[in-house]
């Protein structure tokens, strides 16, 4: 029964180690952008352009109103009256054409460069070609038919009802006010007909705008929290992720452990050269060097505590190096002072005393 139990246990430690519950870490966030899988809504873009076309109505209205009034006047006053012939159809064509594309060119314009700040809005820049790849994984028809029976589907034929809901009911709330005018637009001059009308479509296209911005930002707000759940980790793929990235933490304890075996070989390798070693007499080992010729002051050529302190010491007896304890000495050298280095000036005097009875030991004079 606790075997059962423990296999449990582990089975469900498992399972909720696989759970996608972390957030994505910046490398798996990159990688996405790099393939083109970002929150996107691509209702926000033709919401603005709505909006702010009919808002530039409101600047370039009298341009149009010059414009039509004079494509109009032309075409009653010489057109009608013109002879046609195929050199006056086609200078007629390219004449109307031309003024097409003038009234045009402003609306053209302004939906492009809306267009683009809209989008750089959501993505940024953003230069991918793998979205274009051909997936032919799509050419399955039952993957079709889920893509068709999928929650997103459903989601976004609700959201496209919701949407013609509410347009339509600001349409009704608009025209309900105007109704009685609607009814008698026959009895009213042309020129009150056409400024009433276009007052009523400017109104009715902001209206309309300003909804579809306010709804297509909440799309996009809803397509980043279905793509930040849909690049969610677990666990071990953030270890996994990790050890990709930094390498595996036990290759590199190994490779650690092996490079300070190989700077402790390297450094024992000098102790038979020093001069003498000083000690705690147990915790620290300082090995110390000194050449009168090529030197300003002793050099550390090896340190260490507690075990490599021993290994110190063992050496130097070895190679009968003189060791000598002076506690406050070894624990400011090994403090104060690393491998390859001079000794502090303020240790000058007392490394000069130790070293000057090592020379007497050896028997030999220190030259000045």
């Amino acid at each position: 029964m606790d075997d059962r139990v423990l296999y449990r246990f582990k089975l469900d430690l498992q399972l909720f180690s696989q759970e996608k519950t972390e957030k994505a870490t910046p490398k798996k966030q990159n990688e996405a952008r790099k393939k083109g899988q970002i929150a996107k809504s691509h209702e926000l873009p033709g919401a603005f352009i709505l909006l702010f076309v009919f808002m530039s109505f409101f600047m370039i209205g009298p341009f149009y109103k010059d414009k039509i009034v004079g494509l109009f006047g032309s075409l009653f006053d010489e057109w009608l009256t013109m002879e046609a012939t195929p050199g006056n159809i086609m200078s007629l064509m390219t004449g109307l054409m031309y003024e097409m594309l003038i009234m045009l060119s402003p609306i053209f314009a302004i939906s492009v460069l809306v267009a683009l700040l809209a989008n750089y809005m959501q993505v940024g820049i953003l230069f991918t070609g793998h979205p274009l790849m051909p997936k032919f994984n799509k050419l399955n028809p039952i993957q079709g038919v889920k893509g068709i029976m999928s929650m997103r589907t459903v989601i976004e034929f609700l959201k496209a009802m919701l949407k013609l809901l509410i347009i339509g009911l600001v349409v009704f709330q608009s025209l309900k006010s105007d109704w009685s005018k609607i009814l008698h637009l026959d009895q009213m001059p042309v020129s009150e007909l056409l400024s009433f009308v276009g007052g009523i479509t400017l109104m009715l296209g902001i209206k309309i705008g300003v909804l579809l911005v306010v709804l297509a930002v909440g799309d996009f707000f809803y397509k980043k929290y279905e793509h930040d759940k849909n690049l969610r980790m677990s666990k071990q793929d953030i270890k996994d992720e990790f050890k990709t990235t930094e390498g595996n933490p036990l290759i590199k304890g190994r490779i650690r452990e092996r490079q300070r075996k190989m700077a402790l070989q390297r450094m024992m390798q000098e102790v038979p050269k020093a001069d003498v070693v000083i000690t705690n007499p147990t915790h620290f080992a300082v090995a110390l060097k000194y050449d009168a010729s090529k030197m300003d002051a002793p050099v550390v050529i090896a340190k260490g505590m507690d075990y490599v302190a021993l290994r110190i010491r063992e050496t130097a007896k070895e190679h009968g190096v003189i060791t000598m304890e002076n506690k406050p000495l070894a624990r400011a050298l090994y403090d104060r002072s690393e491998i390859g280095d001079s000794i502090p000036s303020d240790l000058f005097q007392a490394v000069a005393e130790v070293l000057a009875y090592v020379y007497k030991l050896k028997g030999r004079v220190k030259s000045s």
